[in-house]
């Protein structure tokens, strides 16, 4: 299969693009730069801090800033000129500085601004400074993970399940405003695993390791264009202190079943040298409970047969994630290092099926036990090579990475089923046994240049290319009276391999009060799949080329001279790749009534996105949104005799309309309140097997949190969010909800804390719904499952307080893990 026959020669691609990134390096570069930091009064730095440049003559601004996670901020291409910095940060006292003098020949260092704490007293409760929860910045949103003291003892799939805009579904699949197809990062680093393995690594990261989620629902050039819902950017904390510094901490959980978390990050940096490393350590069992109810009819319409799945799970296992790593300072310029990333992941489970099946007036026909007994796992390993080299003062940088990550997965199940009758008679007794190991290997290269111009403006421009081979096999037998007989026409072995090429270009533009950034990516695709055959199966095998470009651009324009008021109007073009083991020509056994198989013929699917927002001083955002998807691809469930075959399939188009409202204030001064809500219309329309797809849906979202600052050293929280109705493909989902409250004690000094978290009080989080457009069928399906849970959390952390710069955790290898296996 070819879609589009454009193959580019990969050398003479990425040698051109370098020796036009070496011509800019020699470019001269223009444009006076302020820099600088903001900490706290024990010199933290205060991530997201209002950092505001005013010209000194008639305070005038000239721009506006929030500062990142390690506090530095800076403005560049400034005019000679005088100018005056003011910061400010709720909680803390306005700092402004003196008299800042500056000329294109000499960019001005300024030393770090150290606020002061504007704590005060309202009737014995005294309010300190609290970072926001929500962040909103021009191109994406930023949601503070340990703003929330209900994220306690929560895992990072955990954790999303709260974030603005991020739906999960009981199987971990994660879905961002209504669209699935969402890319996830790790630390600017794309995982590369499939949906289930990326549901067990989330599962396996405790929420004490994370530090921001950033949402981007239309990145710029920059990042890869895989994702067409957007970017969901996990990242975890990065000490950048002096000395030897470290936090611990540990959590006992309680649900249905008990579970434990522990985790420690230390820090070490002298001289020219910085090591790091974070390491975490959980054991879990959890409970969830599903019932499928599936109606079978005649082509007259008429009811023939019933069955109800039952089906319970208690996996038990555990999780080691490790990262560590080292950076070498060669000069004030220059920086390489080294990320070390590994995963361990096992787990167990005993499943009983009931399958009941039932004739056309209801009454029983006959029972099938299922017992699922699985062991499982999944290791990963990575590492990332990475070189920065920073010109000068005003900007100019260089960087490379390269990174190789592995992941070995398999799961080895034993399914015993047995029939009976009504009466109780055994009919039938059949054992089947699988072995499922997959291996993936993925090399990647990128650099990535950065140079101002004149004129306020700044070329950004990279270069990537990567190689993924996967390798996937399924192992069946047939055991008969204990002697194992491989069964042929279930057992399969598919190798994938692809290579993936792309260039970028970005420029940025000040206009006064209106700014401009574009940027166009182009990506070029090699795929080549290859189903190997056994006895009584011919190989097959298919070829896939295609290249595509993907315009980016934001408008934004402030509507005062202070910048306070803000619109932004921004487009992006994005893809959709298949996953790899979605590509597959194979059935997979799932139990007596449901199998998965792969769809060689799977195209990618591209998505077009308009979005117009408003905001005023980050405190308040409105925004209006339209999507558009080609060839959207999803879960499609059709049916042969009584069996559901799930299939990933291009369902035709999806159109998405959206408006949301986020909102930051205080009715108090010790009550502080985040508030998100959205309106989104899902609309799927296409070619559907034999009929035709039309479906239609609004969706009301909203989350809230309330954060409330009982004293010095207690602190409490309530928060929660709900979801209406909604469509997705075939699937309609019913409302659901979730509710959690949390109290938090500092002691030792404010080094230590003691957290009680409960999740979901009411026992509200319960995705189900139904399944539309089966030919002669129909089915619901309700999960139950393990959610509320009470934790106690100890955090402790020790170690000096000096700011030093912001290390490299992160690597270069993309999209591609994300659809591994």
């Amino acid at each position: 299969m070819c879609l589009v026959n454009m193959k580019l020669k990969q050398v003479p691609f990425l040698t051109l693009f370098a020796l036009l990134l070496f011509n800019f390096t020699n470019a001269q570069t223009v444009g006076g730069k302020i820099s600088g930091s903001v900490l706290d009064d024990v010199k933290k730095p205060l991530d997201g801090a209002t950092v505001i440049l005013l010209v000194a003559k008639d305070s005038t601004v000239v721009g506006t800033q929030l500062a990142n996670r390690d506090g530095s901020f800076a403005f560049e291409n400034l005019k000679d000129n005088t100018y005056l910095v003011k910061v400010t940060y709720i909680g803390y006292k306005n700092y402004r500085s003196g008299n800042v003098v500056v000329s294109q020949q000499k960019p001005v260092s300024l030393p770090a601004f150290v606020l002061s704490s504007a704590g005060k007293t309202l009737k014995e409760v005294s309010v300190t400074a609290q970072k926001s929860y929500i962040q909103q910045k021009i191109d994406r949103t930023v949601v503070n993970v340990g703003a929330l003291i209900s994220n306690t003892g929560a895992n990072a799939l955990e954790v999303l399940e709260k974030t603005p805009g991020v739906q999960v579904d009981a199987d971990g699949n994660i879905t961002f405003k209504g669209k699935s197809g969402v890319l996830v990062m790790i630390d600017d680093k794309p995982t590369y695993l499939s949906a289930a393995n990326l549901a067990t690594y989330l599962r396996s990261l405790p929420s004490s390791s994370l530090d921001q989620i950033e949402l981007m629902d239309n990145p710029p050039a920059k990042y890869d264009a895989a994702g067409n819902a957007g970017v969901i950017n996990i990242k975890t904390k990065k000490n950048t202190i002096r000395g030897f510094n470290a936090v611990v901490s540990a959590d006992y959980a309680q649900g249905f079943y008990g579970r434990t978390n522990e985790s420690i990050n230390l820090n070490y940096r002298v001289d020219k040298v910085n090591l790091f490393a974070n390491l975490a350590y959980n054991e879990q069992k959890t409970f969830r409970r599903l019932e499928i109810d599936r109606d079978y009819f005649d082509a007259n319409g008429d009811l023939t047969s019933s069955l109800k799945d039952i089906s319970y799970f208690r996996p038990k296992g555990n999780n080691t994630n490790i990262k560590a790593g080292m950076d070498y300072y060669v000069s004030p310029k220059t920086t390489w290092g080294v990320v070390f990333t590994g995963t361990i992941s096992h787990d167990h489970d005993s499943s009983p099926v009931y399958s009941l099946l039932y004739d056309k007036n209801g009454g029983l026909d006959s029972t099938i036990n299922t017992l699922n007994t699985s062991k499982n796992k999944f290791n990963s390993g990575g590492v990332n090579l990475n070189y920065t080299h920073k010109y000068d003062s005003t900007g100019r940088a260089l960087t490379f990475d390269l990174d190789y990550i592995r992941d070995v997965s398999g799961s080895n199940q034993m399914f015993v089923n047995n029939t009976f009758l009504p009466d109780g008679t055994l009919t039938n007794s059949r054992t089947l046994n699988d072995n499922l190991p997959a291996t993936t290997n993925i090399y990647s290269a990128k650099a990535d240049y950065s140079h101002p111009l004149k004129g306020k403006s700044k070329l950004e421009a990279g270069v990537k290319s990567s190689y993924v081979n996967t390798d996937n096999a399924a192992n069946y037998f047939n055991v008969i009276d204990g002697v194992s007989t491989i069964d042929y026409n279930n057992t399969n072995r598919f190798l994938y391999k692809e290579n993936l090429n792309a260039a970028y270009v970005n420029f940025n533009k000040n206009f006064g009060r209106f700014s401009l950034q574009t940027g166009l990516r182009v990506e070029n695709t090699n795929g080549n799949g290859h189903q190997l055959g056994n006895a009584q199966k011919a190989d097959s095998s298919f070829i896939n080329h295609y290249t595509n470009l993907f315009p980016t651009a934001y408008f934004s324009y402030n509507l005062d001279t202070a910048g306070h008021n803000v619109l932004v109007l921004s487009y992006g073009r994005r893809i959709g790749r298949p996953n790899y083991g979605s590509l597959n020509p194979f059935t997979f056994f799932v139990d007596e009534f449901t199998y998965f198989s792969g769809n060689p013929f799977l195209k990618p699917q591209f998505t077009d996105n308009y979005k117009l927002a408003y905001s005023f001083r980050s405190l308040f955002t409105v925004a209006v949104a339209y999507n558009h998807t080609a060839d959207v691809q999803g879960e499609t469930i059709h049916k042969s005799g009584n069996i559901f075959i799930s299939t990933q399939g291009n369902i035709g188009q999806q159109k998405t309309l959206d408006f949301s409202v986020n909102t930051n204030f205080q009715p108090t001064k010790w009550w502080s309140v985040n508030l998100y809500a959205e309106v989104y219309k899902n609309t799927y329309q296409g070619a559907f097997y034999t009929g035709y797809l039309n479906q239609s849906k609004y969706t009301f979202s909203t989350n809230g949190n309330n954060q409330f600052s009982l004293s010095k050293t207690w602190s409490a929280e309530l928060s929660g969010f709900f979801n209406t109705s909604g469509t997705y493909g075939q699937f309609v989902s019913i409302p659901t909800g979730m509710l959690d409250a949390a109290i938090q004690k500092k002691i030792l000094n404010n080094k230590g804390s003691i957290k009680l978290n409960v999740r979901d009080i009411l026992h509200s989080f319960s995705p189900s719904g139904t399944i539309t457009n089966i030919v002669d069928a129909t089915a619901t399906y309700h999960n139950f499952i393990d959610t509320r849970v009470a934790t106690l959390a100890f955090t402790y952390s020790f170690g000096k307080s000096t700011n030093t710069p912001q290390k490299r955790e992160t690597g270069g290898a993309d999209s591609e893990q994300g659809r591994a296996h």
